[in-house]
């Protein structure tokens, strides 16, 4: 298998997976504030929302490179 073929095989399934999932989310811990000895440690939760139109485009990327990688020179 060619690595064009994987690549794109990697691509569809990226871009199926933001399809439908639509975004992920992370938490990150900061800290607020120190005084002496005492922290104040803040946990924030962050999400971040994956485009329809990014999917779709690593979706059509990855056809077109499964396509280009199957083709025999």
């Amino acid at each position: 298998m060619k690595a064009s073929s994987i690549i794109g095989i990697l691509l569809i399934v990226a871009g199926l997976a933001g399809m439908l999932t639509g975004g992920f989310s992370f938490t990150k811990d900061t800290t607020a504030a120190k005084i002496g000895p005492l922290e104040l440690k803040v946990q924030e939760r962050k999400s971040v929302n994956i485009p329809l139109w990014a999917s779709g485009g690593a979706i059509a990327l990855g056809v077109v490179l499964l396509v280009l990688g199957a083709r025999k020179p």
